[in-house]
């Protein structure tokens, strides 16, 4: 494991108002950058992109040379719309240089992906319920929007699933699919994705139905392709699918709690992640405040209950692992913390390193690792 690594981590600028009906106050300045000790465990800030709105979410492209990030907003230059801003990034000076921005087409954008070629970015907008599709240029700033999508119903919730919300853009395997979960409408919609146009086209076949008032908020596939996990935001519940090899269609297999057995106060699942190996899960509780972790049956991918592990602050609202799956950074949004964790190997629990640094309201922490 390299001694000194950067990490990226978006904040939120000024006051959101969530889904929830609760008002957040933005305490960042913008996009901060740590250098991360792996032998001491330690996280130093060492740069702050400053004036870039509600840069909640972050995504690399280009070989890691170029930041995409949200801005989470519900108005912007004028229009209801968020945005999606682009961003050069040179690792030896670290200063991150403004390449370009576009409206994201609906209120609220909360995640960007980068499709498995490089050439698409894709977004969710939450408060919408849409997605959007946009092209890479040669520099990695963003040409016009290349499709869009409404999704329209809603879920089993009056209080938070009233209209759809969009929450994620997963590119499939492969990348010719966009899984895109759907907390409002409780449903996991499925487009054929053209790497060619960048246009999205509906694949109802492939589209999941999740309980109702599970929530979807994120889809995560197994590095095998054999198995996929979704995250169920109001019922703080995990579900594995099985992946048709052929087809690509998810088939629910399983759905467990990511709360301790017996505990009943307010919690909500956020962020999941899968170990490099495929041999653990990991989802975050906000109000429980910890990681749960899963272990991952290699034959047929089911999962089991491994425990949790506090994340020593308030609200983890995104969570990272590094690419040998040694180090977890859990971001308390609500505590202005990144706590780090070293992974056990054989249990796959994370174990916290005594050490946490302060971000000022963190939404997500990349670890900078060039591909």
């Amino acid at each position: 494991m390299p001694k000194k690594r950067l990490v990226f981590v978006g904040t939120y600028t000024e006051p959101i108002l969530f889904g929830t009906g609760a008002t957040l106050q933005g305490k960042g300045k913008g996009i901060y950058l740590y250098e991360f000790d792996g032998n001491s465990g330690r996280m130093e800030q060492v740069a702050v992109a400053e004036g870039i709105q509600n840069p909640s979410y972050l995504a690399f492209g280009r070989g890691s040379k170029c930041l995409y990030a949200v801005n989470e907003l519900k108005r912007c230059e004028g229009a209801v719309s968020g945005a999606l801003s682009a961003y050069s990034f040179d690792p030896e000076s670290l200063a991150l240089t403004f390449l370009d921005k576009r409206l994201s087409g609906g209120a609220d954008p909360c995640h960007v992906a980068v499709d498995p070629s490089g050439r698409w970015a894709a977004l969710a907008n939450y408060r919408s319920g849409s997605v959007a599709v946009y092209p890479i240029l040669a520099d990695g700033g963003l040409g016009r929007m290349a499709s869009f999508v409404q999704h329209s119903g809603h879920g089993a919730n009056p209080a938070r699933q009233e209209g759809p919300h969009a929450h994620a853009v997963i590119f499939a395997p492969g990348g010719g699919s966009l899984m895109v979960p759907d907390l409002g409408a409780d449903r996991i919609a499925a487009y054929r994705f053209d790497p060619k146009t960048g246009s999205l086209s509906a694949d109802p076949e492939r589209s999941v139905s999740c309980a109702p008032g599970a929530g979807p908020r994120s889809l995560a596939y197994h590095p095998s392709g054999r198995f996929a996990y979704a995250v169920n935001e109001l019922a703080s519940s995990v579900t594995a699918f099985e992946v048709d090899p052929a087809s690509g269609i998810l088939t629910a297999m399983q759905s467990l709690s990511t709360l301790p057995e017996g505990w009943s106060g307010a919690s909500a699942c956020a962020d999941l992640h899968i170990a490099p190996s495929g041999r653990f899960l990991y989802a975050s509780n906000r109000g429980h405040d910890s990681i749960a972790v899963f272990a991952v049956d290699e034959a047929d991918g089911s999962l089991r209950s491994a425990g949790h592990e506090s994340t020593r602050g308030a609200t983890p609202r995104n969570f990272a692992l590094d690419r040998e799956g040694s180090v977890l950074l859990a971001a308390n949004q609500d505590s202005d913390s990144i706590a780090v964790f070293r992974i056990n190997r054989m249990t796959g629990k994370p174990e916290y390193a005594g050490v946490s640094c302060f971000a000022p309201t963190p939404v997500c922490v990349k670890f900078f690792e060039p591909f």
